[in-house]
């Protein structure tokens, strides 16, 4: 694990810095950045004029002159209104800019995992991410909030310390050290007894909570897992209740949950030996600079006003020296998300160095299907199909047959663009509608209609188009449901799920489809009447089925058979077995 070293921040650097230099927002983030400097400067300024006024009210106390304390208390509450003003719209206008940037951030994360499969490949080829869906949703949002907190937080501390130490600096000459009858005055004074008080306690907390940036890590992965795996039984609840594992299943729970109960335990372990030194630090801030000051008001040489005065100063001075101090849980909040969102980061990245160096396919947009020289392997690089040379015209029908593991889904991800480990050639009209079915259909969630019109249905298309289209795959009962938003893929078996498909083909009419054992889970009569349908319906689309049952042989009119290490056969159907 990564501390705060040179590549921490590199990286940090990486992930903040588009936003901020090549965005469409940059300048607008840029000029809200600068007010919220600007009145970060007067809220300094402000501090600045009441730690003064300390002197002055304090002193005309100790003198019984209560004309000039009542004046005192009208320039403090004219100096307290710019303050009020400007800390009110200094955490409104962070709020916007860390809103503003986290939708920017958000945008981009998207975009990148979605690119290309980039989603689907991080599951599929090496080690994989453990939940980029909270890195995205979770990580980006603590990410813009704590970044800018801390920014703003560090910012406030270097300017507050820059104008206050020149007031302890100046106030050391007036602060005295009695020693045996003499006045001794230290240049700078104050400001050496505050450094060295605030650099020995951020040692202190560095090292005692150091532990706590790997622990917020382990805690935000812990939660994930625990929080996926209840998402995962609701998304396969039939299975789990027809295995009737849910005491499998609450085992599992409870062991994800007992590691995220131990690392929490950890954490407040680690925090509550943090919390002793930070408090300890905290309250003996509170009397140290009367401790140093003491001295010099017992021998006369100041009065009260300048103890609160110096009490003021040094606790300004103090809090901006031991800003990691008192950030540190933050800062080791902040670096577990940082760390995510890098390897995040890298995860993707390695993915698109696998694509360029892997996939050299070349896609030409042509008038048929045509496959030229077409390799596929698998990652280790155990070749599943050498130089396949294959053409379909419209209105085709392909059959891919082969044992179990011989490659017949992956030549179909590599024909979808999918499949990384690939080379040759594929022609295939792009200027046509074209759609992909897998085993188990995707239902995205919504009513009944969005989950027909997926992926490429307008909204133009009419109800009766979708009624009828229902009807064709076998699914009457759901032509008055359109409007229903259930969550159809645990509301549906596999079997009504494969027809809804169908029912997108009919309602859909692309020219090229291809079916990845998509009638699976049907019986063989249904899977020949909907086949039947199809021709019948689209005579013109090109179908490309993958399967195992031989009943399919009649529905097509040439066969792929995939025999094993790289070897391939394509035949035609003679006419007496298709049909």
């Amino acid at each position: 694990m990564k501390q705060f070293n040179r590549a921490f921040f590199r990286d940090l650097w990486r992930l903040s810095k588009p936003y901020w230099s090549t965005s469409d927002e940059r300048w607008s983030a840029r000029a809200l950045l600068a007010v919220i400097i600007v009145l970060n400067l007067l809220m300094v300024y402000v501090s600045y004029r009441i730690t003064e006024w300390y002197n002055t009210f304090w002193n005309d106390l100790q003198a019984y002159n209560a004309a000039a304390a009542w004046h005192q208390l009208v320039v403090f509450g004219i100096l307290v209104v710019p303050y009020i003003i400007a800390a009110v719209y200094q955490t409104f206008l962070t709020q916007a800019l860390q809103i503003r940037w986290r939708r920017w951030l958000t945008t981009r994360y998207l975009d990148e995992w979605l690119a290309r499969g980039t989603y689907y490949h991080l599951q599929v080829l090496g080690e994989g991410t453990d939940n980029p869906d909270q890195r995205i949703a979770d990580d980006v949002n603590t990410f813009t909030g704590r970044t800018l907190s801390l920014l703003i937080g560090l910012l406030s501390s270097i300017t507050t310390l820059a104008a206050f130490i020149a007031m302890l600096w100046e106030l050391s000459a007036h602060v005295p050290i009695p020693w045996h009858g003499a006045n001794i005055v230290i240049p700078g004074y104050l400001v050496w007894t505050a450094l060295v008080y605030s650099v020995v306690g951020t040692v202190i907390i560095a090292v005692v909570g150091r532990p706590l940036i790997k622990l917020n890590f382990d805690q935000e992965r812990y939660q994930a897992d625990f929080r996926f795996s209840m998402v995962r039984l609701r998304e396969n609840c039939e299975s789990v209740a027809l295995y009737g594992g849910e005491g499998r299943e609450r085992e599992q729970f409870l062991a994800r949950f007992k590691s995220l109960f131990g690392n929490f335990w950890q954490i407040m372990k680690r925090t509550r030996r943090l919390n002793w030194w930070a408090s300890g630090y905290g309250q003996a801030a509170v009397i140290f600079p009367v401790l140093v000051s003491m001295p010099a008001y017992f021998a006369k040489a100041i009065k009260i006003g300048s103890i609160m005065q110096i009490s003021s100063a040094f606790g300004q001075v103090q809090g901006a020296l031991s800003f990691i101090v008192n950030s540190y849980t933050d800062l080791a909040s902040w670096h577990a998300v940082v760390d995510r969102l890098r390897f995040f980061e890298q995860a993707m990245n390695e993915i698109k160095t696998i694509r360029e160096t892997h996939y050299k396919m070349v896609r030409r947009d042509g008038e048929i299907l045509r496959l030229d020289k077409l390799n596929v392997r698998l990652p280790d690089g155990r070749e599943l199909l050498r130089d396949l040379d294959l053409g379909l015209d419209r209105g085709g029908r392909l059959l891919i047959m082969g044992p179990s593991g011989s490659g017949k889904s992956t030549l179909v991800r590599a024909i979808a663009g999918i499949w990384p480990y690939t080379d040759g050639d594929v022609e295939l009209p792009e200027r046509e509608p074209t759609l992909f079915l897998p085993q188990k259909p995707y239902l995205p969630l919504g009513n009944l209609r969005d989950v027909l019109l997926y992926p490429a249905g307008t909204k133009d298309i009419k109800d009766e188009s979708m009624v009828a289209a229902l009807r064709l795959a076998g699914l009457p009962e759901l032509a008055d449901r359109l409007d229903d938003n259930r969550y159809w893929s645990q509301v549906l078996s596999l079997g009504e799920q494969q027809r809804l498909a169908f029912a997108r083909i009919f309602l859909q009419r692309p020219a090229w489809v291809f079916m990845d054992e998509a009638t699976s889970a049907l019986d063989e009569p249904a899977e020949g009447r909907l086949y039947r349908l199809l021709k019948e319906e689209l005579p013109r689309t090109a179908v490309v089925s993958v399967g195992h049952r031989s009943s399919l042989v009649a529905f097509h009119d040439s066969k792929l058979s995939i025999r094993g290490e790289g070897r391939w056969e394509v035949e035609a159907i003679p006419p007496a077995e298709a049909g």
